[in-house]
């Protein structure tokens, strides 16, 4: 077992509980009632506040600042934990902040990678082996699904839930529900099914093609989208694969409404892939020709 490391500048807590094994850099702080488990590593300039919990082998890079005040007006006294699970990893200036108030939890799963910047507001419950990338913004009440992925600078309005699976475009602006495993872009628009990402996981052959009816179903179809995914369900054709079956029990309830179909007008100005088996690049000229 190996040794506890912690540099002559920073500042930890005597009432901090440090793990076995972990590593506490330069100038980095620990307040009172904080929790770190084994085989962390802290580096220089991070600020740990009290109730914070860190589980075991979790990374947190410089400028990080992990149970910071929430950002309200109204919150007057500092309550609640924050809690991030093991093996997460937190990049160079992220921020997460305490809930607004007691007894609440801002919550970031096991096997998370929070890339530089990205703020994860009070309340937000993240899921396991999320990715968040440069500068993403999550807002207060924010609920994220495990296995998915932000991409740069996207931003989550309060109350917002986003599905097990699902992807979100780079600097996309989400103020409504995003399904599982479907793939979000632009201002709240649904592309289709998040393909590559349900492959990587190996979704079943029967229960990715129950998934593509149940989309298309809800998706595809003109009306109410709770409606149509009740029907569909109801119909007893649709979600016979718990994966499917997930994806319409998505529609039941939501706070904000749910993300819309990207028109058919926008569908056809997307560009377009190459056949499968051809080189995308085919028809770029080479440098000099």
């Amino acid at each position: 077992m190996r040794r506890t490391s912690i540099h002559p500048t920073a500042l930890v807590d005597p009432d901090a509980s440090i793990g076995d094994d972990t590593c506490i850099g330069a100038y980095s702080v620990v307040e009172a009632g904080a929790v770190l488990g084994s085989g962390c590593r802290l580096a220089s300039h991070v600020a740990i506040r009290a109730d914070v919990r860190l589980g075991d082998e979790v990374q947190v890079d410089s400028f990080a600042v992990i149970g910071g005040w929430p950002q309200l007006l109204a919150c007057e006294t500092r309550s609640g934990t924050v809690s991030i699970g093991d093996r997460t990893v937190v990049r160079e200036g992220v921020t997460i902040n305490l809930p607004s108030g007691p007894g609440g939890s801002t919550a970031i799963g096991p096997d998370c990678y929070l890339m530089a910047q990205c703020h994860v507001g009070h309340d937000c419950i993240v899921g396991e082996s999320v990715t968040l990338a440069n500068n993403v913004m999550l807002a207060g009440h924010v609920t994220i699904g495990d296995f998915v992925v932000l991409g740069g600078g996207a931003g989550v309005h309060q109350f917002v839930r986003i599905g097990d699976g699902a992807m979100i475009g780079g600097n996309a602006s989400i103020s409504y529900d995003v399904p599982p495993y479907a793939i979000a872009a632009e201002r709240n628009e649904i592309c289709g099914l998040n393909l590559v990402g349900i492959r990587r996981r190996g979704m079943a052959p029967a229960a990715l093609a129950d998934l593509k009816r149940c989309f298309r179903a809800v998706f595809r179809s003109s009306g109410n989208v709770s409606q149509l995914a009740a029907a569909a369900f109801a119909s007893g054709k649709y979600g016979g694969e718990p994966e499917g079956r997930h994806f319409l029990e998505f529609f039941t309830a939501s706070k904000r409404g749910f993300a819309h179909q990207r028109s058919a007008a926008r569908r056809d100005q997307s560009p377009k892939r190459a056949p499968r088996g051809e080189d995308p690049d085919a028809q770029i000229p080479k440098r000099g020709s």
